[in-house]
C-alpha cells in the first residue's frame, strides 16, 4: 500500500470536520468515514450503503488514552488492546455514560471501537471530531458472486458513481493487499466473546487471554 502525503491526510481532516465525507485506504479494505456526531454525514452512509440503522459504524479512536477516558475497559479488554491496538481488532465497549453515547448514536451502545494504525489511524488522531467508518460497500454484500468491500480506489469511484454518495476526499493508497475484515469481539461485560473472526485470529486472542472465547 502506498504511503499517503501528511498534507493529503490533513486536508481530509479539516473536510471530515466541516461534515464532508471522507475514503481512506487500509490493509484491509477502503473505509469510508464520517464526523460520528454528524447524524447527517453519518446517515447518508447509512443510505448509501443500505445499511440497516442497527448495524453501527465502528469509531475509530485517536489513541487507548481517549478511550479510557469515554468508554469502561474491562481487564480482559485492556489485555486484548495492549497486544493488538493499533491493529485489526475492533472491541465493544460500554459509554463511560449514557450522555457521552448519545453524542455518538451512529456507533451504537455499547460501541464498536477500534485503534487503528496507517492512514485511518492517522485521521482519527489529525481530525478534532471523533471518526465513524465502515467498508465500501452495499452492505450485505458477500455472498460468493458479491464484490465484497472496494480494495482499489477504482473501485471505491465505482461505488460512489452507482450509489449518489458523495466523498469530498479519497486518498489513494493503491491496493489494499488483505482483503478481510477486522475480528470483533464483545467486551461489554468482564467475560470477552467472539462476536466475528477476521484477521485477528482466534488462537491469537486465546494465547493473549489465557483460555478460549466463546
Amino acid at each position: 500500500m502506498r504511503p499517503i502525503p501528511a498534507e493529503q491526510l490533513t486536508a481530509a481532516a479539516r473536510a471530515l470536520e466541516a461534515g464532508g465525507l471522507v475514503v481512506v485506504p487500509t490493509e484491509r479494505w477502503y473505509m469510508i468515514c464520517a464526523d460520528a456526531t454528524n447524524p447527517a454525514a453519518c446517515n447518508s452512509i447509512f443510505d448509501g450503503k443500505q445499511r440497516p440503522r442497527t448495524k453501527s459504524l465502528v469509531l475509530v479512536l485517536p489513541s487507548l488514552e481517549e478511550c479510557e477516558k469515554q468508554f469502561v475497559v474491562h481487564p480482559e479488554a485492556r489485555q486484548l488492546a495492549d497486544a493488538f491496538w493499533p491493529g485489526d481488532l475492533a472491541m465493544l465497549l460500554p459509554w463511560h455514560s449514557t450522555e457521552i453515547g448519545e453524542h455518538h448514536p451512529a456507533v451504537g451502545s455499547p460501541a464498536l471501537t477500534t485503534l487503528s494504525s496507517g492512514p485511518l489511524g492517522a485521521l482519527a488522531a489529525a481530525a478534532h471530531t471523533p471518526v465513524a467508518a465502515t467498508t465500501v460497500n452495499i452492505s450485505g454484500d458477500a455472498g460468493t458472486d458479491a464484490p465484497g468491500p472496494a480494495i482499489t480506489a477504482e473501485e471505491v469511484r465505482g461505488f460512489l458513481e452507482s450509489t449518489g454518495v458523495r466523498a469530498t476526499v479519497l486518498l489513494d493508497g493503491g491496493v489494499s493487499p488483505a482483503a478481510n475484515h477486522l475480528t470483533i469481539v464483545d467486551c461489554s461485560t468482564p467475560t470477552t466473546r467472539l462476536v466475528r473472526p477476521g484477521l485477528v485470529h482466534e488462537r491469537a486472542l486465546a494465547a493473549v487471554l489465557g483460555r478460549k472465547l466463546t
